[in-house]
């Protein structure tokens, strides 16, 4: 797994642009909605690659900040220019609150790819950190005394694996935090099941190779995609990991699905 991600870390943007069509975008834009951060939470992405999901978080946290300050600054039609100068230069220099994103991911490539763009684009490492971990060291690396924490899981998480990367999504969480998984999934239509898999089999190995000189990488990802558990079976592992309130939402015929659910 480790060598596929290394192979393919500089195309990966481009390629889920190319295999998605650029679809791959709205999906993480539902996922983050559906998280609805608000100034102050804590997200920790595990398996988080090139960091697609943590640069969202952040424009969606200061998008809800920039809110609450308008709001702010109509209610006080009576102070002074000065005064609303200085409280949104207050506010604006502090426009995250506490919020901060933890990045996981065992891949070091993924990782330098994703810290030189959050970099390129001026955010700063101490609201974005990179740390190349997975999510079986989680345990030994990352307890987190807050209770405003999100986890966010991908592709990437070996099914074998996945019984324990739950659990330690479940321990890393204090009471109140929530874990979201955006992934792909088993599609219910038939129809658009042959299709998809036409398509995956035959056209995702070719941009594969075309795109990023990789074949096999992409015909991996391709199978193991095959190998994660229907939404069903996934939403009971998640229960059976301790969480509560846990549901799923099929987007795209099931194409992929996003699961959550609480630690209460």
């Amino acid at each position: 797994v480790y060598q596929v991600f290394e192979n393919v870390a500089k195309k990966y943007d481009v390629m889920n642009d190319s295999m998605t069509l650029g679809v791959h975008r709205v999906w993480k834009d539902i996922l983050v909605h559906k998280m609805n951060p608000c100034p102050g939470t804590l997200l920790l992405d595990v398996a988080g690659g090139t960091g697609d999901i943590a640069l969202r978080f952040i424009n969606y946290v200061r998008s809800v900040r920039q809110r609450q300050l308008q709001r702010k600054l109509k209610h006080h039609q009576n102070l002074s220019w000065q005064e609303i100068f200085d409280s949104y230069q207050k506010d604006q220099f502090n426009s995250l609150g506490d919020s901060q994103v933890v990045v996981c991911d065992i891949n070091k490539e993924m990782l330098k790819v994703g810290k030189q763009r959050a970099q390129r684009l001026g955010y700063s490492e101490v609201r974005i950190l990179f740390i190349p971990l997975s999510s079986s060291e989680l345990h030994d690396n990352i307890t987190w005394h807050d209770n405003r924490q999100v986890l966010f899981y991908r592709s990437k998480l070996i099914t074998s694996a996945l019984s324990q990367a739950l659990q330690e999504a479940y321990r890393v969480l204090k009471p109140g935090g929530r874990f979201l998984c955006l992934e792909f999934s088993h599609v219910s239509n038939p129809l658009v099941s042959r299709l998809y898999d036409l398509y995956s089999f035959q056209v995702i190995p070719v941009l594969g190779e075309v795109i990023a000189g990789d074949w096999r990488s992409y015909q991996y990802l391709v199978e193991s995609i095959r190998q994660f558990p229907p939404q069903e079976e996934l939403k009971a592992m998640i229960e059976d990991a301790g969480f509560f309130k846990v549901d799923y939402e099929n987007l795209n015929c099931g194409i992929v699905a996003i699961h959550s659910g609480f630690k209460l």
